[in-house]
Order: structure tokens, then sequence, then C-alpha cells
């Protein structure tokens, strides 16, 4: 399945189907903050995301429940896959140093950083 970037509104979607795991549009809208979108708008970005090839579901006569067809973290991945390669030439230590320039860093996360890195090369 390719993934292709998402519009805010279509993100905020997916990611109440994640928490839900599935539903239906009222399921779904139930879940968005105030202001609320009105249910039209919530099934059409729902019937984008399904040919986006993001969502799936299950009609119940003319009802149908939906389920998201990747993962949260899937998602993630692809983001941040974006990021690095639009931003930051594919080098996770540029993507590194621009947040501890801009974020300043504190030791104490740095060296949970280098930890976390010093697990995963060990795993």
């Amino acid at each position: 399945m390719q993934v292709r970037e998402l519009t805010n509104a279509e993100e905020e979607i997916m990611k109440v189907l994640w928490k839900l795991e599935k539903g239906f549009v009222k399921d779904v809208l139930t879940e968005l903050p105030e202001p609320k979108p009105a249910y039209n708008t919530v099934s059409t970005i729902i019937r984008i995301l399904e040919k986006k090839g993001l969502v799936g579901y299950r009609a119940y006569g003319k009802t149908h429940e939906y389920y998201p067809l990747i993962t949260e973290e899937a998602y993630k991945r692809f983001e941040m896959e974006q990021l690095m390669s639009g931003y930051f030439d594919n080098s996770l230590k540029k993507l590194v140093s621009f947040f501890v320039k801009d974020r300043n860093l504190s030791l104490k996360e740095a060296n949970e950083i280098i930890d976390l890195l010093n697990r995963q090369k060990e795993s």
C-alpha cells in the first residue's frame, strides 16, 4: 500500500479511527473536538480516506462501519521519512542537530536519547 500525505482534516479523522479501531461516522463525530464538523463533512472525509486506501469498511445495509487499513505507527514512519528527506537530506544527525539547537535539548534528554540509541544498537 502506498501511503500519501494527509490533510489536517484527514489526519484528525485517522487519529480518531486509530483510537476507536473501528466505528461509524457518528462514533467518529463524537470523538472530534468542538466545534464539531457536520456529519456529511466527516462522512466525505472518510470516503476520501477510503479512496486513498487508508480506510476500509463493513457494510450493514446502508450503514458502514469504518476501520483503518494502516497503523498509526506506519503513518508516523511515513511522515518521518518525508520530513527526513524533505528537510534533512535523510540525515538523522541533521535532524537531531536541528532539535538540539531549536529546542534547547537538556543534558538529561540528550542522555536519554543516547541510551535509547545504545539499546537499539544492542538489539
